[in-house]
C-alpha cells in the first residue's frame, strides 16, 4: 500500500509540475515582462524530473511536457494551421498536440540525456549536457517556426544583444541552466543559506553574464553611414481565394496592384522614399515568365508602372522553370526591368510543400490545400540601386526564411548591408500572437548579424528594425497603412554569429559526441585510478610566501595574456592575429616569457622529501631543512593551485612553516605522513582535491600536446599554403632553397603552436570553471564531474583542433 501511495504522490506531483511550468512558459511567451519568468519556467518540470524513478517516468514525463507546451504556448498554431489546411480549429488542434513530441523533440532529448548523465556523472554535468541535448536537437532538426526558448528574451534589450554572440540556441541554453541552478537550490532550501547559495549564485550570474555581454555590444557605436529610405506596402488584402471566387482572378489582381500603386505612390511622391517593398506572394503568379499572354501583358503594365515610379521596387511573386514553381522575390529597376529574382528556400511543411517520403496521393488527398513549390538553393545578395546612383547589397529573405539563422548569416558574409524581409501573415488575423512571434523571430536575424532590417506582411506586423533589433517604425495587425523608415547601410563588423555561424549548436552537438565516445572508450578500457597514496621520498617544490605569490602572478599573467590573444582573435583584432612575427613577439611578450621566469624560479626550489626518524627533511643540493614530524599539528591544502598544487604546515605553535610545499596530491601526502587536515573540508576544498587526485592521461603531455599537435596541424596548412603560393608543395624550396622552406615552416609550426596553447589555456579555464562550479553546487559529485571534463577537454583538444581544420581547409 505504501508502494501504490507513493506512486500516487508521483503522478500528481508529475502533472502539477508539468502544469505549472507550461503555464509559466505560456506567460513568458506572451513578452512583455514576463521574460522574466525565462529563468524559472522550468524549474517545476526539473523537480518532477528529479523524482522520476525510472527511464520509463522520466520519458513519459517529458512526453506530457512537449504536450503541455505546445498546449500553452502555441494552441493558436494549431488552430491557425487547421483553418489553412480547411480541416477546422479543433482538429488542427488535435494533431498538433497529437504531434508534439515530433515538433518539440528537444524537450525529450533533454530529459534522456539529462537522465543518463545525472546517473553517471552528477547534477552540475547533467545540466550542461541537457542544455546541449536541447540546442543540438533544435540545431538538427529545426521545427516549423524556428524559433527557440532563448527568443522569449527580446523584451530585454540587453539580454538580447548576447545573441550577437551566442544566437538564439545560446540564449536558450543560457535560460536552461539558470533553470537547473535554481532548481537545485529549490532542492536544498531545507539545508539552510549556505548549501543554497551557490547554485542561487550560478542563476543569477547567468543571466547579469548575458547583460554584461549585451551592454558591451550596445555600447560600441558604429561608424556613421549614408542612410536607405524606404517604403513598406501593408495594403491588408486577405482572402484571395475568396475573392478569387465572387471578383474573378483579373479582378483580385487588379484589386491587389490598383491598392499597392496608390500607396507606393504616396511613398515615392510624398514620402521620397528611394525604394518601394512589397510583402510576400503579392503578385500570386509568375512574374516576368508570364503562362499566358494575358499574363504578358499585365507583367509589361506593371514594369511600364514601375519604370514611371523612378525607385526600385522589390515585391513576393512566383517564378518558375521546368522543374517547377517557387514562391519568389522580383527585384525590378526603372530603365532595366527585373534584374533578379529570388526563390524562397526555407518552405512551410505540409502547406507550401510535402517532404518527399510523404508527397503520396493518399496524403494531398487528406491535405489538399499542400502545396507543390520547389525551395531555392539558399541566400543571395542583389544591388539595391538608388536613383542617385549608388548600390546597396541586400539580403532577400521570405517568410519562413528568417527563421533560419544560417541563411542570414550566409548573406551577411557574401556582403549584404541590409536584410528585406517579406512575409505573408494572413494566416495569423485571427491570432496575432502568431504575427508577434514570427517578427521577434525574425528580429533576431538582424542581432545575430549586425544587418538592420525592412520587413513588410500583408497584413502585419511590418517593421523598420535596426541592428541592435529596435523597432523603429512598426504597424498594427489588420490594418491598411504605409510604413516608412530609414536605415544605415554599411558594412557592419561582423559578429562572432557571422564569423562562427550558428556556432552553439555545433558545439553542443560535438560535446555530445565526445561524451557518448569517452563512455565508449571508457567501457573498453577502464580509466586508472589517480589517487594512490604517496610514496616517501617524494621531489616538491619549497616556496616561501613571496616566492609563491610571485610565481603565482607570473602564471596567471600568462593565462591572461593567451586569453587575451584568444579575445583578438575572437574579435576580429587583425593587429596581432592577422601578422604571424607580430603574433609571436606578442606571445612571447605576455605568455611565454612570464611562463619560463616562473618555470625557472620554480625548478630552482626543488627539493627531495622524506621522513627519517621521525625528521621530516627536505633536501636540495648539500642544503637540508629538517622539521620534527612531532612539532606539525595538520597539513593544510591549498584551496586554490597557486601556482599549482600544495599545502602549508600547521605547527603545535598555531603558526605555519614559512616554507611551503608544492607537491601534486597534498591530501596523499597528509595519508603517508599520518597527520589530519587543517579544517574539515569546505567547496573550495572539495574542488581542490577533486583537481589533484583526477586523472591525468599521458597524451596531455607538452611535448605531444604543445610540439607535436602543432606540427601535425602545420604541416597540412603549409603544405596547402605551398600550392598555393607557390604550385607545388615544395614550392618556395625549388624558388628560394631550403633554409627559406624551412624557416617558414617552422614559422607556421610556431604560429600553431601559439594557437594550440591559446585553445588549451581556454579549454583549461573552461574546465576549472564549470569543475568549481559542480563542486559548489554539488560536492559529492566534484571527483566525477572533474574526471569527465579532463577527458572532454582533452578529446576537444586533441581531435576539435584537426577536425576544425578540416572543415575550415573544405568550406
Amino acid at each position: 500500500m505504501s508502494a501504490l501511495a507513493g506512486g500516487a504522490r508521483l503522478a500528481r506531483s508529475r502533472w502539477s509540475g508539468i502544469a505549472l511550468a507550461a503555464l509559466l512558459c505560456a506567460v513568458y511567451a506572451q513578452g512583455g515582462l514576463g521574460w522574466v519568468l525565462g529563468i524559472v519556467a522550468w524549474v517545476p518540470w526539473l523537480r518532477t524530473l528529479d523524482g522520476e524513478r525510472s527511464l520509463r517516468g522520466t520519458l513519459l514525463s517529458a512526453w506530457a511536457m512537449s504536450v503541455g507546451y505546445m498546449a500553452a504556448v502555441l494552441a493558436w498554431f494549431g488552430a491557425a494551421l487547421g483553418t489553412y489546411t480547411q480541416i477546422g480549429d479543433a482538429a488542427g488542434l488535435a494533431l498538433l498536440l497529437l504531434a508534439a513530441p515530433l515538433l518539440q523533440p528537444q524537450i525529450l532529448a533533454f530529459a534522456l540525456v539529462r537522465r543518463l548523465a545525472r546517473s553517471q556523472h552528477g547534477a552540475a554535468f547533467a545540466a550542461v549536457a541537457a542544455a546541449a541535448a536541447w540546442v543540438a536537437t533544435e540545431w538538427m532538426l529545426p521545427h516549423g517556426l524556428g524559433g527557440t526558448f532563448g527568443h522569449g528574451l527580446y523584451p530585454s534589450d540587453s539580454l538580447r544583444q548576447a545573441a550577437a554572440w551566442i544566437g538564439g540556441s545560446g540564449l536558450t541554453a543560457a535560460l536552461l541552466l539558470a533553470n537547473e541552478a535554481l532548481a537545485t537550490t529549490w532542492a536544498h532550501r531545507r539545508a539552510g543559506l549556505r548549501a543554497a547559495a551557490p547554485s542561487l549564485a550560478w542563476a543569477l550570474l547567468l543571466p547579469l553574464l548575458l547583460a554584461a555581454i549585451g551592454t558591451l555590444r550596445s555600447a560600441h557605436d558604429e561608424p556613421p553611414a549614408t542612410t536607405v529610405r524606404l517604403g513598406l506596402v501593408q495594403a491588408n488584402i486577405t482572402g484571395y481565394e475568396q475573392r478569387r471566387r465572387e471578383q474573378g482572378a483579373e479582378g483580385v489582381v487588379r484589386e491587389v496592384l490598383g491598392t499597392h500603386f496608390a500607396m507606393s505612390y504616396d511613398a515615392i511622391e510624398h514620402q521620397q522614399v528611394d525604394a518601394v517593398l512589397w510583402s510576400e506572394t503579392v503578385y500570386p503568379t509568375t512574374f516576368g515568365r508570364p503562362k499566358s499572354e494575358a499574363g504578358a501583358d499585365l507583367d509589361a503594365e506593371i514594369l511600364a508602372t514601375m519604370d514611371a515610379a523612378g525607385v526600385p521596387f522589390v515585391f513576393g511573386t512566383y517564378d518558375r522553370d521546368e522543374t517547377g514553381e517557387y514562391n519568389a522575390a522580383a527585384f525590378v529597376q526603372p530603365g532595366a526591368g527585373v534584374i533578379g529574382r529570388y526563390r524562397k528556400t526555407r518552405l512551410f511543411p505540409f502547406t507550401e510543400a510535402l517532404p518527399a517520403w510523404l508527397d503520396v496521393p493518399v496524403v494531398r488527398t487528406l491535405l489538399p490545400a499542400a502545396g507543390q513549390w520547389r525551395p531555392g538553393d539558399g541566400a543571395r545578395v542583389f544591388p539595391l540601386r538608388l536613383k542617385n546612383g549608388r548600390e546597396v547589397p541586400v539580403l532577400p529573405l521570405i517568410c519562413l526564411d528568417d527563421t533560419d539563422p544560417r541563411l542570414a548569416i550566409d548573406g551577411a558574409r557574401l556582403g549584404a548591408q541590409l536584410i528585406l524581409t517579406m512575409s505573408n501573415d494572413e494566416w495569423f488575423t485571427r491570432y496575432p500572437q502568431g504575427a508577434a512571434l514570427h517578427q521577434a523571430v525574425a528580429i533576431f536575424r538582424s542581432i545575430e548579424t549586425g544587418l538592420p532590417q525592412f520587413r513588410v506582411t500583408t497584413n502585419g506586423l511590418s517593421a523598420v528594425i535596426d541592428a541592435r533589433g529596435r523597432l523603429l517604425a512598426t504597424s498594427r495587425m489588420g490594418e491598411r497603412t504605409l510604413v516608412i523608415g530609414e536605415l544605415p547601410a554599411r558594412d557592419p563588423a561582423p559578429t562572432l554569429m557571422v564569423r562562427w555561424g550558428d556556432w552553439v549548436g555545433r558545439a553542443a552537438a560535438t560535446l555530445l559526441a565526445a561524451w557518448a565516445l569517452w563512455a565508449a572508450a571508457a567501457r573498453i578500457a577502464p580509466a586508472r585510478s589517480a589517487t594512490a597514496a604517496a610514496v616517501l621520498p617524494v621531489d616538491v617544490t619549497v616556496l616561501s610566501p613571496a616566492t609563491r605569490a610571485v610565481t603565482a602572478a607570473l602564471r596567471l599573467f600568462s593565462r591572461g595574456g593567451a586569453l587575451a590573444i584568444g579575445a583578438a582573435w575572437l574579435l576580429g583584432d587583425t593587429t596581432i592575429t592577422g601578422n604571424t612575427l607580430a603574433l609571436l613577439r606578442t606571445f612571447v611578450a605576455l605568455c611565454l616569457l612570464p611562463e619560463v621566469i616562473a618555470g625557472a624560479l620554480l625548478r630552482s626550489s626543488r627539493a627531495r622529501l622524506q621522513l627519517q626518524d621521525g625528521v621530516l627533511q627536505l633536501q636540495r643540493g648539500a642544503r637540508t631543512l629538517t622539521l620534527p614530524l612531532a612539532d606539525i599539528a595538520s597539513v593544510a591544502p591549498w584551496r586554490l593551485p597557486c601556482p599549482a598544487e600544495g599545502a602549508s604546515l600547521r605547527l603545535h605553535t598555531g603558526r605555519t612553516w614559512p616554507h611551503r610545499l608544492s607537491l601534486r596530491n597534498p591530501w596523499a601526502l597528509a595519508a603517508a605522513l599520518g597527520l589530519p587536515l587543517a579544517a574539515a573540508p569546505g567547496r573550495l576544498a572539495t574542488y581542490a582535491r577533486a583537481r589533484a587526485t583526477g586523472p591525468r592521461s599521458r597524451l596531455g603531455h607538452p611535448v605531444l600536446t604543445f610540439g607535436l599537435l602543432p606540427l601535425l596541424l602545420a604541416v597540412p596548412a603549409f603544405t596547402l599554403h605551398q600550392n598555393i603560393a607557390f604550385g607545388s608543395p615544395f614550392g618556395e624550396f625549388h624558388s628560394f632553397g631550403l633554409t627559406a622552406y624551412l624557416q617558414a615552416l617552422a614559422l607556421w609550426w610556431a604560429a600553431w603552436a601559439v594557437g594550440v596553447v591559446v585553445c588549451s589555456v581556454v579549454v583549461r579555464a573552461t574546465i576549472e570553471a564549470v569543475a568549481a562550479g559542480a563542486a559548489l553546487v554539488q560536492p559529492e559529485a566534484a571527483p566525477a564531474s572533474r574526471a569527465t571534463l579532463e577527458r572532454l577537454g582533452l578529446l576537444i583538444l586533441l581531435a576539435g583542433m584537426p577536425t576544425w581544420l578540416l572543415v575550415r581547409a573544405t568550406i
